[in-house]
């Protein structure tokens, strides 16, 4: 929002893409989170390597990647970027059976990129999912979140 606007919004109210040619190209980078919770034996299979469909943590990094790059396809209005890095961290927590994922995405533009690490998070998780649902339909994705922020006219935004 710029002040009390929502800036997708026309003077009529209809949707539009942001006009963003005006703006200064600086560097922007975000960074977005979530976790998938799951039972304890879900999480000794991923960690063992040994699940049906594979490596699910480097399948999911790949997962997350690549939607980075795809989130204008995705999200209506989002503007297609030039990335200049993504990367995605999946760490385990085995005290709360789960996976911890932190995206990170950068580039020098004139938009940034909360969308596109917010992407990259949501699909790393849910390919987590998709990849062991069989042995635990009840995983839970939760605390899909903006992490950092930085860049822009906006300025930093770090989670309390």
């Amino acid at each position: 929002m710029s002040g009390n606007k929502l800036t997708h919004l026309n003077e009529a109210g209809e949707a539009h893409m942001v006009d963003v040619s005006a703006k200064a190209e600086t560097e922007r980078v975000a960074r977005a989170g979530a976790r998938v919770l799951m039972q304890k034996a879900t999480l000794d299979l991923i960690l063992s390597g040994q699940a049906a469909k594979g490596d699910v943590l480097a399948t999911a990094r790949i997962a997350g990647i690549m939607a980075a790059k795809k989130t204008s396809d995705l999200i209506p209005l989002c503007h297609p970027l030039a990335l200049s890095q993504v990367t995605v961290e999946l760490t385990p927590d085995t005290t709360a059976n789960a996976i911890d994922i932190v995206a990170t995405c950068k580039l020098k533009g004139r938009t940034g990129v909360e969308m596109e690490a917010l992407t990259a998070a949501s699909v790393a998780a849910l390919t987590i999912y998709d990849m062991t649902k069989a042995v635990d339909r009840g995983m839970r994705i939760t605390d899909i979140r903006l992490l950092h922020k930085s860049g822009g006219k906006s300025g930093d935004f770090d989670a309390p």
